[in-house]
This record gives structure tokens, sequence and C-alpha cells, in this order.
């Protein structure tokens, strides 16, 4: 798959080792983990004083939809951009679970056509990542099937997201091509030029194709 926004095999990638990138991938973990972590604290707050015990059921509610989100990230980042060191293949039925748990809290819906029963620690974080940016292209929901198969000894993964208004940001293309992250939302463009650094180290490809309310994502890496 190719166009204009198709990584150039021969572009430099982002230094994922260099500290201030790290920094920048610590700070996009943090935004994501702050919202419901806050919110947990807000319910905290509301159970404990004493004017609001009318709101006591409306603070539980609060507080277990948000530890379940902050949960679900947790466990998503884990393997997405940690992919737990020592493991070097994945269970696709367990990265279904972890992609579901981020659909879960936002509007559009995913369809998990995997083929490999595993796969391997490059492919298990770049479906991940490409799982998590295909939902961000959907704001006002759709949805976004993701699909990988195994052949010729590599696993092509395709993430296509339909739906009102789908898109990627500049900055989201911009890392998808190993660009810098210029003067757009860097929190935004890292994921992407982690995925895209990630791909290439592992000797594969990325590719976008946009067009009116649809957005696919594509890859390539060795099996």
């Amino acid at each position: 798959m190719t166009d204009a926004a198709s990584s150039d095999p021969a572009a430099p990638a982002p230094d994922v080792n260099g500290p201030e990138f790290a920094a920048m991938v610590a700070a996009r973990l943090c935004h994501d983990f702050i919202s419901p972590a806050s919110a947990i604290v807000s319910g905290l707050d509301l159970l404990e004083d004493p004017n609001a015990q009318d709101m006591r059921e409306d603070a539980m509610g609060l507080i277990a939809s948000s530890a379940r989100k902050l949960a679900d990230l947790l466990q998503f980042t884990r393997v997405a951009f940690g992919a737990s060191a020592s493991a070097e293949s994945f269970d696709s039925r367990e990265l279904e679970k972890l992609a579901q748990g981020v659909f879960a809290h936002v509007r559009p819906e995913m369809d998990w056509a995997v083929e490999p029963q595993s796969l391997n620690k490059s492919s298990a974080r770049a479906i991940l990542n490409i799982a998590q940016l295909a939902a961000a292209a959907l704001p006002a929901g759709g949805k976004a099937t993701l699909r990988a198969v195994t052949t010729d000894g590599r696993v092509y993964i395709t993430a296509e997201s339909i739906g009102p208004r789908a898109r990627l940001r500049p900055e989201v293309l911009a890392g998808l091509k190993g660009e810098g992250a210029g003067e757009g939302l860097a929190g935004t463009w890292v994921q992407a030029a982690y995925l895209q650094a990630l791909i290439k180290a592992a000797g594969g490809q990325v590719a976008v194709e946009l067009s009116e309310d649809k957005v696919v994502l594509a890859a390539w890496v060795p099996a």
C-alpha cells in the first residue's frame, strides 16, 4: 500500500533510545493516565464530603469506571511500549483483549480479524500501537477493523478505520513518515514516531492510505 504518507525506508527514524524521545513517551503516557487517575481522586473526594452524601452512588460509579480505564491502559501500555521484555511471542487472543480494553473507553468499535495465533514482539507492539492510532482516527465514532496475516516470512498488519470525519492529524502523518513533530502536538506525534521507528528497526515498513471517511494504516514486519 503506497501514497504520499508512506514511510521512506531511507528517512532517518527518531532515536527511540535517546533521552528526549524517552521523555516525550513518558509525557504521553502520563497524559493518558492522569485523566482516569484524577477521576478516581475526585470520586474519593465526593465520598469524603459530608455535604455530598446524595452523590455517593455517582461517586462509586465514577471510581469504578475510572479504575477500569486506568487498569486497561496500564495493561495495554505494558505490551505496546514495553512488550514485557522477557517475552518473545504473544498470544493474539491476549493482544485482542488489550486492544479491546482501549476501545472500551472510546467512541469507535473494533473488529479483530487477526489470523496468526501468536505474534512476535515486534508484531505485537506494532499491532497494538496501530490499533490505538486507528481508534484515534475516528473521533466521531465508527469501526476499526484490525487484520494480520503471516505469509512469505512476514507479518502483514492493516487497520481500516471507517467513520464520519475519519482522519489523521498532520503530526501523526509526520511521525509515520519518520519526520519530526514540527509545530504539531508532540503527544500525538510521539506514538506515530515510535511505531515507525520500531517497525523500521525490525526491518519492516509502514504506510497510510487516506480517503473520505476512511483511514487505512498498514505495516509489515519479519515474522
